[in-house]
C-alpha cells in the first residue's frame, strides 16, 4: 500500500509540482497545496518585513503550510480533500462538527483558519489573481462558456454544487493546475480562530488556531482582542467592552471599525470599499486588520476585491 501511495504522490507532483499527498493517522490521503512562507511586505502596501501570521504557530515561523486543494468531503467522520467529489457544505455541517471532522484525522490536521484564508486572498490579489468559481449555477458569473461538472441540482433543475476541482484553471487560486480549487463559491465553508463577541473582534494570535491543542471554545483564554492604537493583541474582558479594543460599529448601514459601538443592527455588510475606520484606529492597527483580511487598502474600489462583501451581526 505504501508503494502504491508513493507512486501516486510521484504522479501528482509530476503534473502539479506544488501539490502533495498527506496522510491521516489511518494512512488515508488528502491532496494538499504547499504554500511557501511570504512576508507582509510581499502582499500589503506598507506591510512590515515580517512573515504573514498564517505561517506563525506557537511563535515559530513555518517554511510553508499545506492547504486542502479541494473543498472537503466527510467520510467516516473525517474530512478529506479529494477531486471529483460532491463537497460537504457549511450549511449542512455545524462549525463544531466541521472542526471535529478535521481534527479526527490526527496531529496537525485542523479546520482551516480565518488567517489562512486571509493570507491566501492577499497573495492572490498581490499577484494579480482573483479566482473565479461556481457562483452562478455551475459557472462563474463573469464567464459564459466555462463550467464544471455538476454534482447536484436545485428544484428548478439548475446546477447547484459542482464536483471538486472540475472547473477551469481560472477557478484555481493561481490559475495553475497545482492551485487551490473552488475558493470562490460552490458551497459555504467554515473557518476557525476568528469571532466577534458583542461586536468586539477576537482572534487566536497568529495562526495558533492551526494547533488543535489551542482551545477555541467560547470560554477559552486563548481569544485575544486587538488594541486600536498599537495593533497588539490584548486580553479581552469577556463582555465585548474591552478598553481601546477594535469593535465593529454600524455607521450608515455599513461596517466601521471603532473603539465603541454607537449603533446596533441585527445584521449589516459592506464591500471592501465601503468598510471604514473611525479616527481611533491607528495606521498600525489598520495593517493588522488588512493582514487578517478585514480591511481593504486606502482608496480601494469594490472591483479591486472582486466585489467581495463582509457580513456582520
Amino acid at each position: 500500500m505504501a508503494d502504491y501511495f508513493d507512486i501516486a504522490d510521484l504522479s501528482l507532483q509530476s503534473t502539479a509540482p506544488g501539490n502533495v499527498l498527506l496522510y491521516d493517522d489511518k494512512d488515508l490521503p488528502s491532496v494538499m497545496v504547499k504554500i511557501p512562507k511570504f512576508k507582509l511586505s510581499d502582499v500589503i502596501a506598507g506591510g512590515a518585513d515580517t512573515y504573514h501570521p498564517m505561517f506563525i504557530v506557537g511563535g515559530n515561523v513555518l517554511d510553508y503550510i499545506c492547504i486542502s486543494k479541494y473543498q472537503n468531503v466527510v467520510e467516516n467522520g473525517r474530512a478529506y480533500s479529494l477531486p471529483g467529489k460532491d463537497p460537504a457544505t457549511g450549511t449542512g455541517v455545524s462549525w463544531t462538527n466541521a472542526k471535529a471532522y478535521c481534527e479526527a484525522k490526527g496531529t496537525g490536521w485542523h479546520l482551516m483558519t480565518a488567517v489562512e484564508y486571509a493570507g491566501i486572498a492577499l497573495w492572490c490579489k498581490a499577484n494579480g489573481f482573483l479566482p473565479k468559481g461556481n457562483n452562478s449555477y455551475g459557472k462563474d458569473s463573469t464567464e459564459s462558456l466555462q463550467k464544471a461538472l455538476p454534482a447536484t441540482y436545485d428544484s428548478n433543475g439548475r446546477i447547484n454544487h459542482t464536483l471538486t476541482g472540475t472547473g477551469p484553471l481560472t477557478w484555481n487560486h493561481n490559475n495553475e493546475p497545482d492551485g487551490i480549487a473552488d475558493l470562490n463559491g460552490n458551497v459555504s465553508e467554515w473557518a476557525g480562530a476568528k469571532r466577534t463577541v458583542k461586536g468586539e473582534l477576537q482572534f487566536l494570535v497568529d495562526n495558533n488556531g492551526a494547533n488543535s491543542a489551542n482551545d477555541q471554545s467560547a470560554s477559552s483564554s486563548a481569544w485575544k482582542a486587538i488594541d486600536a492604537t498599537t495593533g497588539a493583541f490584548i486580553t479581552p474582558n469577556g463582555s465585548g467592552t474591552t478598553t481601546n479594543s477594535v469593535k465593529v460599529d454600524c455607521v450608515g448601514s455599513r461596517p466601521q471599525y471603532a473603539i465603541s459601538i454607537t449603533t446596533t443592527s441585527s445584521s449589516f455588510s459592506g464591500n471592501f470599499a465601503q468598510i471604514s475606520c473611525s479616527g481611533d484606529i491607528s495606521d498600525a492597527c489598520k495593517l493588522v486588520l488588512r493582514a487578517y483580511g478585514l480591511l481593504g487598502e486606502a482608496g480601494c474600489s469594490s472591483a479591486d476585491y472582486g466585489d467581495d462583501v463582509l457580513y456582520f451581526n
